[in-house]
């Protein structure tokens, strides 16, 4: 039954509850405003101790503020009580509203649990609503979520999870609260669980906040760090687009790719490396995979040159399901091709007189051979030998670029109308008499470049070699011609004028044979005073005549040092047949010119 003084104790108090939830909404921070709760219930709503259990992530409840006792706070503030221990208090507790009440004459059993508590002693009530030192009142703070509800927590479908509990002690006037005091607490309990989420939410965007400023900085700087990476690198870079119209199109080039190719940025973004990688080099551009993808090929020069690169690509993302680009480290290998077709060379060509040697003319004629026996080879596959070379065990262009369907050239009395064997202009032997290296890309064909090794494939695959059918009678057959040279007289000029005399003269003999054969063909060294012609498209009589004119072109005297020396030269003409191994091949065409050269000499003693 309500007393006078009812109503001014509600007015009272509803102003102390007024003060203390306005003092919620000024906190800062969430510890400030759990502190604030705990404060709040000592000053607005009479009691003399307060503390602040906060649910955390795993679901136990820690002590999170106190209030009224530095000597409690110390002792309990941090700890941590099971989520378990909590259920059992507050489904046993008596429900006073969403307050939950538990007496002394019942909280014994609660002693042990592992839910942080202070209390003292004190006597029994004196009356029935007496506050005793062992009672116990919380008070739940629920936050509104509707969904799913916490396991242990409220049933679903009541659209409340538990946020935490405040525990009171020790009302001021000693005694239970009644129904307006429990319906202050009850408020207060609601409006804090409303002000400790929005301080949640707060603090979750703050760090929010912190986070994406520090991931926007460490963005920007990484932005920076990969312009200066970009723009300063010492070797080319480049971006181009991927997919869509303009897909493989230069968005944006460094200035070491600038300079290596001599074109501004402004011109580069006009490009692809499609319209700059030179021609014979597309095929592999095109192969070369876009992640991880590494090629060694050309690109062009603004001033029509090309420099040999190394690209090595790999995919960014703008955003996770942004476009994509193309990332190409563009690297200047030109010094080290230079130097591996310098060595290329040197390893393939005699290094007195630039010529092919003897393994790599070994190398080109058994390109050239199959063991197929030449008496299994059809008409079909015989034909055809008009000096060019059908696709298969041999590249035509490794020899000096000699095309299908190239005239012999070599009829009676014919002139070859060449002034030189384009194959061999980087060894020296077109007449300069030096060994001196011109361009790393204008003998690329001579050192196998897309050379396929004899034997591998089917024989379809393989255009068969035939020889013609002997005696002076030419019968149209027309083979691969092996002229085997050796020079005569050449013994006793190295004896009587020295090594220096006989090397210039194997340097001009060896201008005097390339100058007279086609750029298709091959003239090697294959050792001392030894030379090999290798001439396809031939028949007998071209043969002969080859060699006649050959030698004729030997004979003339050549001149060292103001002196005038003079050699001849004896020919053997072989044929390289399938079914044929190379060193067969070259026995034949010296034993024939040993027939030659002792024919000669007893032509020379009947005349003498």
């Amino acid at each position: 039954m309500e007393t006078e003084s009812e109503p001014y104790v509600r007015l009272s108090t509803l102003r102390q509850l007024h003060q203390v939830v306005a003092d919620l909404n000024t906190a800062r921070s969430l510890a400030d405003t759990l502190q604030t709760v705990a404060e709040g219930v000592v000053a607005g709503l009479n009691y003399e101790l307060a503390c602040v259990n906060l649910v955390r992530p795993d679901g136990d409840l820690v002590v999170a503020a106190f209030a009224g006792s530095s000597a409690a706070e110390a002792l309990i503030t941090g700890r941590v009580g099971s989520r378990a221990s909590w259920d059992r208090r507050l489904s046993m507790a008596t429900a006073w509203g969403d307050l939950r009440f538990i007496p002394h004459t019942e909280g014994w059993v609660l002693m042990e649990d592992d839910v942080p508590q202070w209390h003292t002693d004190g006597p029994a009530p004196r009356f029935e609503d007496e506050w005793h030192p062992h009672d116990r009142l919380y008070a739940p703070m629920y936050s509104p979520r509707l969904g799913s509800a916490r396991p242990g927590g409220p049933p679903p479908g009541s659209g409340r999870e538990l946020l935490g509990v405040i525990s009171v002690d020790r009302p001021r006037n000693g005694r239970h609260p009644g129904p307006w005091g429990q319906e202050a607490l009850q408020m207060y309990a609601s409006q804090s669980a409303i002000a400790i989420s929005n301080a949640r939410l707060r603090s979750n965007m703050q760090r929010a906040l912190v986070r994406l400023e520090r991931e926007q900085q460490a963005l920007r700087a990484s932005e920076e760090s990969f312009r200066q990476a970009f723009e300063y690198a010492p070797s080319g870079m480049a971006i181009a687009e991927m997919g869509g119209d303009q897909h493989g199109r230069l968005l944006r080039t460094n200035d070491a790719l600038c300079r290596l190719l001599g074109r501004p940025a402004a011109a580069m973004r006009r490009y692809s490396f499609a319209d700059l990688v030179h021609p014979e080099d597309i095929g592999t551009l095109l192969r070369t995979s876009a992640e991880g993808g590494r090629a060694e090929l050309r690109l062009g020069r603004r001033d029509g040159t090309y420099v040999w690169v190394s690209l090595r690509n790999s995919v960014v993302a703008d955003a996770a399901d942004g476009p994509r680009f193309l990332l190409t480290h563009v690297e200047d290998i030109e010094e080290r091709k230079r130097h591996e077709l310098q060595l290329a060379h040197r390893a393939s060509h005699d290094a007195l007189t630039g010529l092919p040697n003897s393994a790599e003319l070994r190398s080109r004629l058994s390109a050239r051979l199959c063991e197929r026996p030449a008496a299994h080879v059809s008409v079909d596959q015989a034909a055809g030998y008009g000096g060019g070379y059908a696709s298969g065990g041999y590249d035509s262009a490794r020899d000096g670029g000699y095309e299908t369907g190239q005239d012999a050239g070599y009829g009676t009395g014919q002139d070859s109308g060449h002034t030189g064997h384009t194959g061999y202009e980087s060894g020296g032997s077109g007449g300069s008499g030096h060994s001196g290296y011109e361009s790393p890309y204008e003998h690329e064909h001579e050192h196998g470049f897309g050379f396929e090794p004899a034997g591998v494939g089917p024989y379809d695959h393989h255009v068969h070699m035939v020889a013609p059918s002997g005696g002076d009678i030419d019968d149209g057959t027309k083979g691969l011609a092996v002229l085997f040279c050796d020079l005569d007289g050449f013994k006793s000029i190295n004896d009587r004028f020295g090594h220096h005399t006989g090397d210039a003269v194997l340097i001009e003999v060896a201008r005097r044979l390339t100058t007279g054969v086609r750029d298709g063909d091959t003239v090697a060294r294959l050792g001392g005073d030894e030379f090999v012609v290798l001439a396809d498209g031939l028949g007998a009589a071209d043969a002969a005549d080859l060699a006649v004119r050959l030698r004729n072109a030997i004979i003339p005297p050549i001149r060292v040092d103001g002196r005038a020396v003079r050699v001849g030269a004896s020919f053997g003409i072989g044929w390289a047949e399938c079914g044929m191994t190379v060193e067969e091949v070259l026995n034949s065409a010296d034993q024939r010119m040993y027939v030659e050269k002792r024919s000669r000499a007893k032509v020379h003693r009947r005349a003498g």
